[in-house]
Formats: C-alpha cells, sequence, structure tokens
C-alpha cells in the first residue's frame, strides 16, 4: 500500500452534521429533499479533487468517474453507498463525539444518562481497544449506516486521484438515496453508470465481505369488516379493527418472527398496522434466504388470516405479495472473481477476511439482478439504526485501504 494520508474521519464527521433522513410515507424522489444538500457537498469535494464528471441528478444520486490510468483493458468498477439514514431513529442535529484510543471500558454518551454503550451487548467493541470509536451523543442516531461508506469512497478516490502510480481501470462513484425505505436503486440510470461489477460499503465488522442477502417480499393484508351504529351493533357489527387484531395474534409467539430467528431461519413481521370498523390494513415484510422459503412463509401467513376471517360471515381481505429484492448471491456465483478479488483486497490490507451472509438487504441485492453483480464490503458501523451507533476511526480507515487495493487488483489481473 501507497503511503495512505487519510481523511476519512475529518469527512465522516462533516457528513453525518447534514440530516439525510428517509420518509418512507413521502411520495417524491428523493423522499426528503434534504439528502440532496448532502449530494451537492460530495459533488463539490468530487470536483475539488479533479473527478471533472461529478454530478447530481433530479433524483437525487451522485454520479462520478475515476479516471483508468492504465492502457489495459480493464472492467469498469462502481463503488457503491447510500445518503440517507434511517426513519428509525432520528438523524437530526447529530453530534458526533470521539473516543480517543479506546480503553476497553463501557462507553457512557453524555447527553442521554440511560444510553450506555456495554461491551456486554456490544463484545465487538472489545476487538478496538486501543483504537479511536465514534459515538453519538445519545441522543440520535450516529449515521455511520451508511455515512462510513460514504467517507470511505471518498478517501479513497481522493488517495486514488493523488497517487497516479496506483493503476486502475475507470472507477465508478455511486451515491444513492432512500435506501433505507427500499427504494435506493429505484431511479438509477445503469446506462449512465456505465459500470461491469460493483461493491457497497454498507457492511459492519472488519474483515467481513457479504455475497449473500435475505429474499424480500411485502405483504399487505387488507381486512373488510362490516359497520353500524355501535348501540344496535349486536350481532352485525364485525370490526376490521379487531379482526385485524386476532391476525396478528395468531402469528406465531416463539418463531418466524426477528425477535426469535437468527442464521439462516426466515420470518414474517408486522409493521404497520392502522384501520376503522369497515377497513383495516396490515403490512409485513417477508425475509428467507430462498425463493421457495418466501413463498411457503406467505403461504402460512394467508392460511393464518383465512382461518381468522372464516369466523366472520360478512367479513372479507385481501392479500396482495410484492416483491422487493432477491438473494444476490445466485448472480455472484456467475462471477466468482467479484469476492475473489474483495477477498485478496481484504488480505492484502492485513486483515483476515471472513465471507458471510447478511440477514437484511443491501442497494447490491437488486443491482446484481440489474446486471451489477454486487457484493458488500464492511465499513466499520455498528449498532445501526439506533443511538448507540458507533464506527471505529480505524476500520473506516481499513475500509478506504480496500478500495485502493481492489481498484488495483482488478487492474493486475486484466
Amino acid at each position: 500500500m501507497t503511503a495512505f494520508k487519510h481523511s476519512v474521519l475529518e469527512r465522516f464527521l462533516r457528513y453525518v452534521k447534514i440530516d439525510t433522513q428517509s420518509d418512507p410515507s413521502s411520495i417524491t424522489i428523493p423522499s426528503t429533499m434534504k439528502q440532496k444538500d448532502l449530494g451537492k457537498l460530495l459533488v463539490s469535494e468530487l470536483l475539488e479533487m479533479g473527478i471533472k464528471d461529478a454530478i447530481l441528478d433530479e433524483y437525487g444520486y451522485v454520479y462520478a468517474t475515476i479516471p483508468e490510468n492504465t492502457t489495459k483493458k480493464v472492467p469498469v468498477l462502481c463503488f457503491c453507498s447510500h445518503m440517507d439514514t434511517s426513519p428509525d431513529c432520528t438523524g437530526k442535529n447529530v453530534n458526533p463525539q470521539l473516543h480517543l484510543k479506546y480503553d476497553g471500558k463501557d462507553l457512557i454518551l453524555p447527553n442521554a444518562s440511560d444510553q450506555i454503550i456495554t461491551t456486554a451487548a456490544h463484545p465487538e467493541l472489545l476487538d478496538q481497544i486501543g483504537n479511536d470509536i465514534v459515538t453519538t451523543d445519545g441522543t440520535t442516531l450516529l449515521g455511520a449506516d451508511n455515512k462510513a461508506g460514504i467517507a470511505e469512497i471518498m478517501d479513497a478516490a481522493n488517495h486514488l486521484m493523488q497517487t497516479p502510480a496506483i493503476k486502475h481501470g475507470k472507477i465508478r462513484i455511486l451515491f444513492t438515496p432512500d435506501e433505507e425505505i427500499g427504494r435506493g436503486v429505484d431511479k438509477i440510470d445503469m446506462k449512465r453508470l456505465g459500470a461491469d461489477y460493483g461493491y457497497t460499503m454498507d457492511g459492519a465488522t472488519r474483515g467481513h465481505i457479504e455475497d449473500e442477502t435475505f429474499s424480500a417480499d411485502a405483504v399487505t393484508i387488507t381486512i373488510y369488516g362490516s359497520s353500524t351504529h355501535p348501540g344496535f351493533a349486536k350481532g352485525k357489527m364485525q370490526s376490521a379493527i379487531k379482526i385485524a387484531a386476532q391476525v396478528v395474534g395468531s402469528l406465531p409467539r416463539d418463531k418466524q418472527s426477528p425477535e426469535t430467528t437468527e442464521k439462516r431461519e426466515g420470518f414474517f413481521h408486522p409493521v404497520h398496522i392502522e384501520g376503522s370498523i369497515e377497513r383495516a390494513v396490515i403490512k409485513f415484510i417477508i425475509r428467507d434466504f430462498s425463493t421457495d422459503g418466501l413463498s411457503k412463509l406467505e403461504e402460512q401467513l394467508k392460511q393464518i388470516t383465512e382461518k381468522v376471517v372464516k369466523h366472520y360471515d360478512k367479513s372479507s381481505f385481501e392479500f396482495i405479495v410484492t416483491e422487493q429484492y432477491r438473494n444476490m448471491k445466485e448472480v455472484l456465483d456467475k462471477h466468482p472473481e467479484v469476492m475473489k478479488y474483495a477477498m485478496e483486497a481484504v488480505e492484502r490490507c492485513g486483515i483476515q477476511p471472513h465471507r458471510t451472509s447478511i440477514r437484511g438487504g443491501t442497494d447490491g441485492s437488486r443491482l446484481s439482478y440489474m446486471g451489477l453483480p454486487c457484493p458488500n464490503i464492511f465499513a466499520g458501523e455498528h449498532a445501526f439504526h439506533s443511538k448507540q451507533e458507533w464506527v471505529s476511526v480505524q476500520d473506516m480507515e481499513k475500509a478506504a485501504e480496500v478500495i485502493v487495493e481492489l481498484s488495483a487488483i482488478w487492474a493486475e489481473r486484466s
């Protein structure tokens, strides 16, 4: 590795202070215009690096190109991270805290006495002794998911632009909005992107590379009840609210839910419920590592609903399944060099690589099925979507170095 003067920390601290929380109830693209505030800053910084074609498009996507500096014919790589933060926890007025030379003790967050990052709950902290840790002040999320990835890509881009001795092919940079609400690739211009292979920088533990995600569907169950005046409702009223509550109450309590599953176990998970006497809606997410597993869970959920509703002669239900994304491993297995080179890049940075799966999805899940095979590389983010979110400065630096090494490996192998 050519001597690397990192800028990742200062970039990260700058980016997390910009509120980019996405909004699932919004119909605009991006879902919140404030995401463009970060996009504008990133374009400005990319232009300052000498990357001449950096742009922010109307939908909130940032595109940029690090030009090739070799005569070899090298596949075009894309490094991608998302700009939005989760709607699950406020991202306004983020006040990052830097804990220098972490000593292995629990981290007490200064502005919320009930927020303590303990090593018991976060054993990964014990691998960070001596490193520098960034946390929140306890009142917001941090935004390492995924501004750590953005800072790493920007750090690596700056290093590559300043270090022509590192030979590489054309590298495309892509920053997306609305990943946290499942719309991160909805408006990507794949022709404009023009990449052959991609890597999202959106993972957790140092050295981990994920080539497998959940497959995911959404299910909307609409219950149609029967309403009448409550004073004269005996034998007539059938409340859609109560029927919906029965459906949720009939779900398995010790299995097939997020709180009772791990590893390769799938689940169905009610995420929203609303309604009136006449009509109630329950929204579910369904997750499994196989499409067949999704189908089985959906059929089970439909049977649970049928069993409840059949007791109400004036009521009915509608069951709608919407595809969200599929396990990217089915695509990546057809392009083994994508993972092989990523593993080698991690090793070159002095880290033991770990090939893992993720109980979730990334932009790479859908990008892989859009023609851009795209595994997920660690960014160092931990406890995301919460006020106890944290990231290691040294992990972010290593992730930036992996990007540089990976770019060089693709040129070497071409």
